[in-house]
């Protein structure tokens, strides 16, 4: 059974989900001055869905230093977070209109919430605007 789509249903009606596209981090390149510049895979498109974090996210990501506009994002697939072991860093998910412009620009994951064989629950923080 699928819990995610059950929840999903009853959630959409109040906070519809928008199409995302997801930028998954590869790790980088050296650039001019040897500096470190990130690089991605080809984006994947899907469904999502931003909301609050609630009190206890929170307090999982209050050591993190985090400042900025910082939501929750559903999604099916999986995100990544920074991995060290691997020279990755976090995952890009952008948000283009239609979507409400509050959500319009890159956010970049931050943390994993929740992961689970079809989705994945991380936080983001808001990277660009609209």
């Amino acid at each position: 059974m699928d819990l995610r789509s059950v929840a999903n249903s009853a959630s959409n009606a109040i906070n519809p989900n928008m199409i995302v596209s997801v930028k998954r981090s590869t790790g980088y390149t050296v650039g001019a001055g040897l500096k470190q510049v990130p690089a991605y895979a080809a984006p994947v498109s899907g469904p999502a869905q931003l909301q609050a974090l609630d009190g206890s996210e929170l307090r999982q990501i209050e050591g993190l230093n985090l400042q900025g506009v910082i939501r929750g994002i559903y999604l099916r697939g999986n995100l990544a977070g920074v991995i060290r072991p691997n020279g990755t860093g976090g995952d890009l998910v952008i948000i283009a209109p239609p979507a409400p412009a509050a959500f319009v620009g890159t956010w970049l994951c931050v943390k994993i919430l929740e992961t689970w064989p079809l989705w994945a629950k991380a936080v983001v923080v808001l990277q660009e605007g609209s």
